[in-house]
């Protein structure tokens, strides 16, 4: 379990300049009635999480905008890949609602995974940001998975302690960056001008990014 002192002694590693800064003063929330150990824990846990799918989101906004795509067809009936104007967010609104649950449905297994197949849960005495292996997990899964979502060729197995901890503090660096790259170009999209570093280069979407099921349901 981390205490206040070992974020502060991570935060230095991070970025000597900026050091320990929380002005929100989560750290000692305590969440849910939770020790603060448990609160780092989630914290810690969220921001590595986010860190990732930002870098994700931030790659697949750039290859989106400049209509790089899988070679092959979306669906069995031969359908392609929508093009949208290299506009990604229009790209997402172009997918059928069918592929869009199963995109939504892959995250959510994903999630489940990585909160109930662990040995140790991140907010008591587990080590956050690690995702549970598919093979030595104690849940019988339906059919063999060959890869692990983490490290799938084995290439960190062999690593020293030092290296991880070093590679850590760069992820969680990158992640950083990611998500404030990630929050400018959505920005920068809906209005122009608002990121001014990119201004003018990024695609104008007309749709809503807080609504990703716009008019795919009708109630009334």
């Amino acid at each position: 379990m981390e205490s206040k002192s070992d974020l502060e002694a991570l935060a230095v590693k991070c970025n000597p300049a900026v050091g320990y800064f929380e002005p929100l003063g989560l750290v000692d929330g305590q969440f849910w009635g939770e020790s603060d150990s448990a609160t780092i824990g989630f914290l810690r846990e969220a921001e590595i999480k986010h860190g990732r799918i930002a870098m994700f989101a931030f790659v697949g906004f750039l290859s989106g905008a400049n209509g790089f795509h899988w070679p092959w067809a979306i669906s069995t009936d031969g359908t392609p890949f929508p093009v949208a104007g290299n506009v990604p967010g229009a790209q997402w609104d172009a997918l059928s609602i069918s592929a869009k649950i199963q995109i939504i449905g892959f995250v959510l297994i994903m999630e489940i995974w990585s909160e109930g197949a662990r040995s140790a849960h991140y907010m008591r005495g587990g080590k956050a940001g690690a995702f549970p292996s598919f093979k030595d997990s104690s849940i019988e899964l339906p059919h063999p998975v060959p890869f692990d979502l983490f490290d799938p060729f084995g290439f960190s197995k062999k690593a020293s302690e030092e290296k991880k901890a070093s590679g850590l503090v760069k992820e969680i660096n990158n992640g950083r960056l990611a998500m404030i790259g990630i929050m400018s170009l959505l920005a920068e999209s809906k209005v122009e001008g608002a990121v001014p570093a990119i201004a003018g280069k990024v695609a104008h979407y007309d749709g809503d990014y807080m609504v990703p099921f716009e008019g795919a349901f009708t109630f009334f």
